[in-house]
């Protein structure tokens, strides 16, 4: 029986996927797989997206399944018509969102009202084959926390992209790459908008996207030990307008920095930094002792007091910053083997901060000072990430 509000109530409050479905007798027998289709102005697709989505989960899971329209109150109305079709369509279910405006957290609003232990999101407008829906629950079964529709692995592509936005596809990518690598280097096609996921991995997981990728915030913050793909051709839009634009490519630029820094170990960081704030003293200090007292030459001076310096910063390094990843791995041979990482990395730091000043002072013109400082604050993050994956690797510590 359908209610007498075909309506959802909109969830508020934090972007918190629950762990058990909110709102529902646990008695009663919940869905396996909950698929979300956000919705703007898709009112002359979403009947046609309705239909197939249910002709194909019915032949796979049939009564096992919902779909949860969440429309960003359309001025055509898609959620209204969306509504007239649930006589039709018993799993079928629609939010409304009055107050509220963008793809990912209208996703998240849907996974917070499922009931389904698999969540899944697909566009309304037909450009995500509904087909490989399929594919994707097969590696669901298989174990898979996540399973995603690739345009970059074999069987993916796209239609008739032109050269300008393929190549801001694929430079989107490697822009993802430099800066958060960890997360986009376990995805072909991190602006994939097409995948499901387990509720487990992302349950109780506070959620703050920006723009439309929500899959780079469910990768990053989610306990995601298996993804699989598989590959979909991206086709072109048949009826309605398409929604990308410049701001899109700014929202994604803006949400990599934002979980930049939200999963960098900050305290281990400002560690890092205060230890590299004392080397400094110590390598003015060591330099004027040379110099003055000694009357050591000006060239083996700086060698010796910026050596002094390293091996300063490495000794409190290894005992305070990385401390807790030294403590396991214990001997004369491995501290050595730390030593030298963390010397090449320092030398490294030094030849890229000198070409650093040079590009921002000759070539960019920006006063001199002002490059120096940008080229210590980069040399800075970068240092501290190299020896985080070189010197200090927590997968090189021994069982005790």
């Amino acid at each position: 029986m359908i209610p007498a509000s075909p309506l959802l109530p909109n969830p508020t409050g934090s972007l918190l996927i629950p762990v058990q479905p909110s709102g529902v007798n646990l008695q009663q027998k919940l869905p396996k797989f909950s698929l979300i289709i956000p919705t703007y102005n898709e009112s002359q697709n979403i009947a046609e997206i309705v239909g197939i989505l249910v002709e194909i989960l019915d032949r796979q899971i049939p009564s096992d399944y919902e779909l949860i329209v969440v429309d960003d109150d359309s001025p055509d109305r898609t959620w209204e018509l969306a509504s007239k079709l649930i006589p039709d369509y018993p799993q079928l279910r629609v939010i409304r969102r009055e107050t509220e405006r963008g793809l990912s957290t209208a996703v998240i609003r849907g996974w917070q009202a499922a009931q389904g232990e698999v969540l899944g999101v697909i566009d309304a407008d037909l450009q995500h084959p509904p087909e490989i829906i399929l594919q994707l629950w097969g590696e669901i079964e298989k174990g898979a926390e996540l399973a995603v529709a690739s345009r970059n692995v074999e069987g993916g592509g796209v239609s008739e992209w032109s050269i300008v936005r393929r190549f801001l596809s694929r430079g989107a990518q490697m822009l993802g790459l430099a800066i958060l690598p960890e997360v986009i280097g376990r995805l072909t096609d991190p602006m994939s908008g097409f995948f499901m996921v387990r509720r487990s991995a992302i349950a109780s997981k506070l959620l703050s996207p920006v723009g439309y990728k929500i899959l780079i915030e469910v990768a990053a913050r989610g306990q995601i030990r298996w993804i699989a793909e598989t590959g979909y051709v991206f086709r072109e839009r048949v009826a309605g307008a398409s929604k990308v634009t410049w701001k899109q490519y700014i929202e994604y630029l803006q949400h990599l920095i934002t979980l930049r820094f939200s999963l960098w170990p900050v305290t281990r960081f400002l560690r890092f930094g205060i230890v590299g704030f004392s080397g400094v003293f110590v390598d003015l200090g060591v330099f004027y002792l040379l110099r003055t007292v000694l009357e050591i030459g000006l060239t083996r001076s700086a060698i010796f007091s910026s050596e002094i310096a390293i091996i300063n910063n490495f000794l409190w390094n290894d005992l305070w910053t990385f401390g807790d990843v030294s403590s396991k791995q214990i001997g004369n041979r491995k501290r050595l083997r730390r030593f030298l990482k963390f010397n090449l990395v320092c030398l490294a730091g030094v030849i890229l901060n000198v070409l650093i000043v040079n590009i921002l002072f000759n070539i960019v013109h920006l006063n001199e000072y002002l490059a120096k400082l940008i080229a210590i604050a980069m040399i800075t993050f970068l240092n501290f990430w190299l020896n985080s994956k070189l010197s200090w690797r927590v997968t090189d510590t021994e069982k005790e």
